[in-house]
């Protein structure tokens, strides 16, 4: 009695199938997978990379947002880098994102050492940190807009910093900013960091303790070296979702004062969207996507340097 398998060929009972056939039903066997690949491939096509064709293709334009367009060439892309305005704002996006990644995984490491400690309620302040994360940034930014224009003033009046509102000082609104996106960047990095140190034995720090290393030298010769990917995963993440900040600055500042906070994303949001400038804030979008993937690559070669010499 013969048998149909799964190429369609015909195969005897209690013949086993040649090296080929078994080649081609192996060949043949991950077709199934494609009907659940091509649909997600299709739908990023769509509604992502087409758009990115579409956008750089405009960048090359004068097209305001709406009516008739002409090719300017490169034109957009020189005058971006002759802009007062766009330099500015890099340079804010820069320093922001500098400031911002080094306090969040500095409190973020210090937080999640203690939460990986043996503490009383451990998994409930666990908990209790990761709430900042699942909150939506705009609510939680007018709560701390409250707090800097209306409490602090009132609390630390002693302080000629904050005896007025801090929001409307254009040399120390940024810091406003920054501790709002480092309070929320926290949640996550913490999340990170205890997955890292939980993957370090115990045995290692009872080791350490008997020869007499004090908790400090444990650190520097324990826990960061052996953390040092997910170190690496947290600068990485935490400077490019900085230097992409737009809404804590909606919130707290809206750009203001004057242009003092106005970040790269909040510029090409309004000039493009409705400043009539979408074909050059287009091409400042794409000189930022370069910016942030060569960043991005650096840090990945620095850091992960630094691992291997670990």
């Amino acid at each position: 009695m013969a048998t149909v398998t799964a190429d369609g060929t015909r195969r005897a009972e209690g013949v086993r199938p040649t090296e080929p056939a078994m080649r081609r039903r192996s060949k043949l066997a991950p077709r199934a997978y494609y009907w659940f690949v091509w649909p997600a491939v299709i739908a990023f096509a769509g509604f992502h990379t087409l758009p990115v064709l579409i956008g750089v293709f405009f960048s090359f334009t004068n097209y305001p947002g709406y009516g008739a367009w002409d090719f300017v060439g490169i034109a957009n892309y020189v005058n971006i880098f002759r802009d007062d305005r766009v330099l500015q704002a890099y340079g804010f996006s820069f320093l922001f994102a500098i400031v911002a990644t080094v306090f969040t995984n500095a409190i973020s490491l210090a937080i999640a050492m203690g939460l990986n400690a043996k503490i009383r309620a451990r998994n409930f302040w666990r908990g209790v940190y990761f709430v900042p994360y699942i909150l939506a940034v705009l609510v939680v930014g007018y709560v701390f807009q409250f707090l800097f224009s209306n409490s602090l003033p009132k609390i630390l009046s002693g302080i000629p910093i904050f005896r007025d509102n801090i929001l409307t000082n254009p040399e120390w609104a940024w810091t406003a900013v920054v501790v709002l996106a480092v309070w929320q960047a926290c949640a996550f990095s913490i999340i990170i960091y205890l997955a890292g140190l939980q993957t370090i034995p115990a045995d290692i720090y009872e080791a350490a303790s008997i020869d007499g290393a004090s908790p400090a030298r444990q650190f520097r010769s324990i826990t960061f070296p052996l953390i040092s990917a997910f170190f690496t995963i947290n600068v990485v993440l935490s400077l490019k979702g900085f230097l992409q900040v737009f809404d804590p600055i909606i919130a707290l500042t809206n750009g203001g004062p004057g242009t003092s906070t106005e970040s790269v994303t909040m510029l090409i949001f309004r000039g493009g969207f409705s400043g009539g400038e979408f074909a050059y804030q287009t091409a400042n979008a794409v000189i930022f996507f370069i910016v942030i993937t060569i960043v991005s690559l650096l840090q990945f070669r620095v850091l992960q340097r630094r691992e291997a010499d670990f």
